[in-house]
């Protein structure tokens, strides 16, 4: 099949994009993980691929599953006030921070690192939502092309709103050097005193050891420690107009400009997973996974998913998601890289790093599926992302219009029977 029709559609598609997504953040509610938002926006994208993009009804699902969207940043209040609970205890007895500091970062690892759900029992329950759509192809099924983007918005991170990715990642990183410190400082006393440690009278600043002298300076890092309490404002909602309403568009698009070409597909069967509660740890593509685990295995089926697609300069193929620690699939992630450059789309080869969190497509590797994932933006966050400047009047449409036509070539190399 020939493409090159909806491949030259690419600015209709970003302006396509970006009226739709600035209709579902001035007419729903806020998007957050397991809200009424995120299922509105849903059961939106649901009506406008059966009636707009040719999907079956019939096989079309809004499927919900129960989550704790809280626990994904609620690790703060348990690591933090471990942290500085050991602090406060140096001087009585250095057992507390040996114990308490190491729990806690491997309640932030479990968390925040690697998505695991590890106290999610201490916050509220919520109902998250999935939207499955397929259309299938004139004929028998023999691959399959999946689109998946996020329908959640984030809560505000005010000191990337502030200073931008810099600050916010120096940040964390003067926290957790500043737990590891106390840690060691903690050891030291307790192998020189003891667990009942020594008092403060007994012990003069010139007389001190080393490490003594240097748990004293080590206080500077106390307002770092207590300023990660507001890493987050869970009462502030973006609008998420980048993150991510243009990676559930990308496929909705693409839907839509071949039903409107009239372009029926002979073997490749299409469908868009558009996922909730992605900012609460991928709550949703792992419900997803769980929810549809053995299925999609007839034939070949190739998911892309795509997150923040806004700069061109940043347009990439993340070989390895979730902090680095996840494989995206090769040959879905090299047709990707393959057909952007077939069409002179600039793209850049690379990896989800430490500190850059994760997208679903992590989550769809993890379960068995074959999954790449595209991102559009700077890993080394910029200040747009997750605050209050990710709106509709600040989206570039180069961007969305360069992701589209990859990906309009990526899926006619793929039904021309191309990595399979």
């Amino acid at each position: 099949m020939d493409l090159q029709k909806i491949i030259d559609k690419k600015d209709w598609a970003a302006k396509y994009t970006i009226d739709e997504i600035t209709h579902i953040i001035k007419t729903f509610e806020k998007r957050d993980p397991g809200s009424k938002g995120e299922k509105q926006c849903a059961e939106y994208m649901a009506k406008v691929m059966e009636e707009e993009c040719g999907c079956d009804p019939k096989l079309t699902k809004i499927e919900s599953f129960k989550e704790n969207p809280g626990s994904f940043f609620g690790w703060i209040y348990f690591t933090i006030t471990f942290v500085l609970i050991s602090i406060a205890m140096y001087f009585i007895t250095p057992l507390v921070g040996v114990i308490l500091i190491p729990i806690g970062l491997i309640i932030v690892l479990m968390e925040f690192g690697v998505y695991k759900k590890c106290v999610d029992w201490a916050f509220p329950e919520k109902t998250g939502h999935n939207v499955t759509c397929v259309k299938p192809p004139k004929g028998e099924v023999k691959r399959r092309m999946v689109f998946n983007g996020h329908t959640d918005a984030a809560w505000e991170w005010p000191v990337n709103y502030a200073l931008g990715g810099v600050g916010f990642e120096g940040h964390a990183i003067i926290c957790a050097v500043g737990a590891v410190f106390y840690i060691v400082v903690s050891a030291l006393y307790l192998a020189k005193f003891g667990i009942k440690g020594i008092a403060l009278t007994d012990l003069t600043y010139a007389a001190s050891p080393w490490f003594v002298k240097a748990a004293f300076w080590g206080l500077l890092f106390v307002p770092f420690e207590f300023g990660l309490y507001f890493m987050w404002n869970e009462h502030r909602i973006v609008d998420g107009a980048n993150d991510n309403l243009t990676g559930c568009y990308i496929g909705i698009a693409l839907l839509k400009a071949l039903q409107d070409e009239g372009i029926e597909l002979e073997n490749t069967e299409l469908a868009v997973v558009n996922c909730g509660s992605e900012e609460a740890g991928l709550r949703g593509s792992k419900a997803w996974s769980e929810a549809h685990k053995g299925e999609w295995q007839d034939v070949p089926t190739f998911f892309i998913s795509y997150d923040t697609i806004f700069d061109p300069k940043y347009l990439m193929v993340n070989y390895r998601d979730l902090n680095g620690t996840v494989k995206s699939d090769k040959d879905v992630s090299d047709l990707f890289l393959e057909a952007a450059k077939a069409i002179d789309v600039p793209i850049k080869k690379g990896w989800v790093p430490p500190l850059g969190g994760a997208t679903d497509n992590a989550a769809f590797n993890q379960a068995g599926f074959r999954s790449t994932g595209i991102t559009g933006l700077n890993h080394k966050l910029e200040n747009y992302y997750h605050t209050r400047r990710d709106t509709y009047d600040n989206m570039n449409p180069e961007g969305i219009a360069n992701c589209f036509a990859a990906t309009a070539k990526a899926l006619e190399m793929f039904d021309n029977g191309a990595k399979q």
